[in-house]
């Protein structure tokens, strides 16, 4: 993990040091599948099921409160496995949960990291302890025993470092945040863009630019410099990131809370209507609340198995920016920011106090 202290002068010739390093090695390594009528070339792994091993591992990931770029490594070796490989869609499950092995032997500390044993079964995976180990080894061979390669989150870190260092004043306009708390915004970001299969045909370190310069389009209108200085130290080609520009413009749309329209019915009305029926009355607060709870994994239930038909989407507790908060705190030496441990998966919600769940005004139908 980058050791970034910002803002400072001194800290640019070092972060470009770490951008230059992450360039090589995303350039001699970085491969990814390619889909074709709507399936992996070459396999019957659809779409939807590759989004939902993407989406499972993040939910995984979560679940046992690793770091965010262990989720980007791990979604980076299944990427380099499903173009070396013609990998069928039976092995698919296996293949995620031991990426995701891998990737926590590598970024995690020897504490975090569970046994191979209860990872299966609190993941809700159906395959043995012994076919995950043996998954292992074959990707192992696969990829050469050469697993790290510059993710999209190792961009993104070092992308937001080198501007807060230059323009440590654009956040000056957004109260209550600092560069931890905001990097951890556009970690939910990125991750929400990782499981899109349009945006695998980019580089990383072009996703995670992009990511970059749409926030900072929202945050300042003087924001084309400090983009054309990092496309200039990026080597980013500027078509490609055109490109790739508006298909995440399209994709974080989605992330936008949709405006919910309420119809008011007087209670008599309701109560004359329906004279046995007791009207729910919540706070829309304890309506979001019920449904993070919902939500929440805890560590000693399985998580749902992937590759279901239903859609699916990375739960909103699992993307919660202050997941990531402490994570990052650490980066930008933020005392009192941070408390420098492991933060809760179910996010930073606190649970309601008595009488907060009810409200003096009318019921609302959506």
């Amino acid at each position: 993990r980058l050791a970034m202290k910002c803002p400072g002068p001194p800290e640019s010739s070092r972060l470009a040091f770490f951008l230059e390093n992450a360039l090589a090695r995303e350039a001699r390594i970085w491969k990814v599948p390619v889909f074709q009528n709507l399936t992996l070339k070459g396999t019957d792994i659809s779409l939807l099921c590759y989004k939902k091993a993407v989406l499972w591992i993040a939910e995984i990931s979560s679940q046992f409160q690793f770091y965010p770029e262990t989720f980007a490594l791990a979604t980076s070796i299944l990427n380099r496995l499903l173009a070396s490989v013609k990998a069928q869609l039976k092995y698919l499950q296996c293949i995620a949960i031991s990426c995701l092995v891998l990737a926590a032997k590598t970024n995690e500390e020897d504490e975090v990291i569970p046994s191979v044993k209860m990872l299966a079964v609190q993941s809700g995976c159906k395959r043995s302890p012994a076919e995950i180990l043996r998954m292992e080894r074959i990707i192992l061979d696969k990829l050469h025993w050469d697993l790290y390669t510059a993710t999209p989150m190792d961009f993104l870190n070092i992308f937001h470092a080198m501007v807060m260092s230059k323009w440590p004043h654009l956040l000056h306009g957004l109260p209550q945040t600092n560069p931890s708390r905001h990097v951890a915004f556009l970690t939910r970001q990125l991750q929400h863009c990782m499981a899109c299969h349009q945006l695998l045909q980019f580089k990383g370190s072009t996703l995670a630019l992009v990511i970059i310069t749409l926030e900072l389009e929202r945050l300042t209108p003087d924001w084309f410099p400090v983009i054309t200085d990092l496309l200039k130290k990026a080597q980013v080609n500027s078509t490609e990131f055109i490109h790739c520009k508006e298909l995440v413009d399209q994709e974080l749309m989605r992330l936008q809370p949709s405006n919910a329209v309420f119809i008011f019915h007087p209670i008599s009305q309701a109560l004359q209507g329906h004279p046995k029926t007791r009207l729910p009355c919540r706070h829309p607060s304890a309506l979001k609340n019920s449904h993070q709870a919902r939500l929440r994994v805890a560590v000693s239930q399985p998580v749902s198995a992937p590759f279901t038909p239903a859609t699916t989407q990375i739960p909103d507790d699992t993307m919660e920016t202050d997941e990531y908060y402490d994570g990052f705190g650490h980066l930008y030496s933020e005392d009192g920011g941070a408390s420098g441990g492991r933060v809760n998966a179910g996010g930073s919600c606190p649970p309601l106090r008595p009488g907060d769940g009810g409200s003096p005004c009318p019921p609302l139908q959506p």
